[in-house]
């Protein structure tokens, strides 16, 4: 199901659509709703760009367990 972000809306942010969805993933992924690769997929990026985005925001790529 496709998502809609209104005109009105992109520009109230500042941001592009492109933007928008990196946010978006990297907030997703941030909370742990989306694992590495489908996050930059949502992105449209590859998992190298997601993973300079995610450092960029100082998000931590690996996230160790207990049972690490």
């Amino acid at each position: 199901m496709p998502v809609v972000i209104s005109d009105e809306t992109l520009r109230q942010t500042g941001m592009t659509e492109r933007e928008i969805m990196i946010e978006i993933a990297c907030r997703l992924f941030d909370i742990g709703k989306l694992h590495l690769w489908p996050a930059a997929k949502m992105a449209g990026i590859s998992r190298g760009e997601f993973a300079q985005e995610l450092a960029r925001r100082k998000i931590p790529i690996h996230r160790p367990t207990p049972q690490d």
